[in-house]
Formats: C-alpha cells, structure tokens, sequence
C-alpha cells in the first residue's frame, strides 16, 4: 500500500473534517484513510474493516463513503485528460469490464463480449500505457462505441485534434479514432495485415492502464449497489495518478 496515497488521503480528510468542524472522529483522519485503501486495495469488507479497526460495520463504511467521495471530486475530467493529452503524439482508448455480483435476471449488467455481469468503464492511456483517465461506469451490456459515444470522448479527442489507437470494439466511430481493419484474417489482404499487426502492436500497451487500474483489488469483483461504482472507479484514479506523479 504506497504510502503517498495514505498521506494524501489523509491529508484531504484532515482538510474536510475542519471544513464542516468535526475535529474528533473515532478514528483519526490518518486511521480513516489506512481504513479506506485497505478497503479499495486489498478489497476488505466492511465487517473485516470494523473487526480490524475496532468500529461499527455502518461506521466503517461511512468512513469509507465519506473518503471515497472527497477523492471522487477530486478526479480530472475528460477535458483535463484531453488537455494533457494534446502534448501527446496520441492516445491509446479501451473499454475493460468490471465484474458485479449479479444474476442471470439482471440482463442490462450482462456482457456478451465476457459472457459476464460487469460495468463497462472506458480506459485512456498514453503512448507508453500510462493511465490518464477513466470514464463513468455503465451497465456491461452497453457497447464499447456506444459508451464512448455517450461520454463524449470521441467529439472531444475529434476537437483536440488528437489521434487514437482503439480496438475493434470502437469500429466506426470516426473523428480522429483508428480502428483495426474489419475482416477473418485469412481474408484480409497482405496489407490490411500488416495494418492490423502495427495497430496491435501499438495499442498493446493500454493493457497496462487497464492492469493499473484493477491492481485495486475491489474492482476486480464489485459486490456493492451499481450507483456507487462510478465514485469509486474516480476514487481510485485520483489515488493512482497522485501515487503516479
């Protein structure tokens, strides 16, 4: 657990707590913010967080609430992500699913692609797979193009002139985005194949933005209300590029 994001978090907790004058917790902002990374690295519940830190369940995960909506607000925009990345030669887009805890009945969550429940969560990355932003959570049944589409990251990279290597899950989606040649690959020409070898080649490196982003154990299977996903997908941005830079 680095320990520039526990200093961070606490430091904004301290910041928070004299804003609406509550100087005297249970725990100190320091113990909040270990209470609230060992809930979003490590994935511990609630019932582990108080057992550990000796609250209540429905104080740990207040505590834990409060934390994850300060770093929430705290996360660029698309437009501060596209700002960044107009000093760079291009970006490199992905969509990756996050697993939930749903059933067969909650078709809207269901992804054919990952034959799974999940949210789908847009991915921007650099040139060398460094994660810059990360988009708002919907349903797993939505789309990768559909959702960039409703973000507004194709319009937006289209208006910075900023070049962007996807995958063919964001075929046809125009502006400045560069999809794989569409095609069987014994039926690709030579050409289209040494097209789609380079555009492989070059957006591989996204995986890593993806891999930073789910080295946060609590993504990697989500068992809280579907609303809350989206604060703590932002939540753990912040901490990821404030460690980072």
């Amino acid at each position: 657990m680095s320990s520039s994001a526990l200093r961070f978090l606490a430091q904004q907790l301290r910041r928070h707590r004299r804003a609406i004058g509550s100087p005297w917790r249970r725990l100190t902002a320091g113990r909040q913010a270990l209470l609230t990374l060992a809930h979003l690295r490590v994935g511990h519940t609630y019932a582990q967080l108080a057992a550990g830190f000796g609250v209540g369940t429905t104080t740990a995960y207040r505590y834990v609430t409060e934390a994850v909506e300060l770093l929430a607000a705290l996360a660029p925009s698309l437009a501060d992500a596209v700002r960044i990345a107009s000093a760079k030669a291009y970006l490199l887009l992905d969509g990756t699913l996050l697993p939930i805890d749903r059933i067969a009945a909650d078709r809207p969550f269901y992804s054919g692609k990952h034959k799974k429940h999940g949210m789908n969560v847009q991915v921007i990355a650099d040139p060398i797979g460094r994660l810059l932003w990360a988009s708002p959570a919907l349903p797993g049944a939505v789309h990768d193009i559909r959702a960039a589409r409703e973000h507004g990251i194709i319009d937006a990279l289209a208006e910075a002139g900023v070049p962007c290597w996807a995958d063919k899950g964001h075929r046809g989606a125009g502006g400045t985005v560069r999809a794989p040649c569409w095609g069987r690959w014994e039926t690709l020409s030579s050409g289209q194949q040494a097209v789609n070898r380079s555009h492989a080649k070059i957006r591989a490196l996204v995986e890593q933005a993806v891999a930073a982003l789910k080295s946060w154990r609590l993504l990697r299977k989500l068992r809280c209300s579907t609303t809350r996903i989206t604060s703590l997908v932002q939540a753990v941005l912040t901490l990821h590029l404030t460690c980072s830079g």
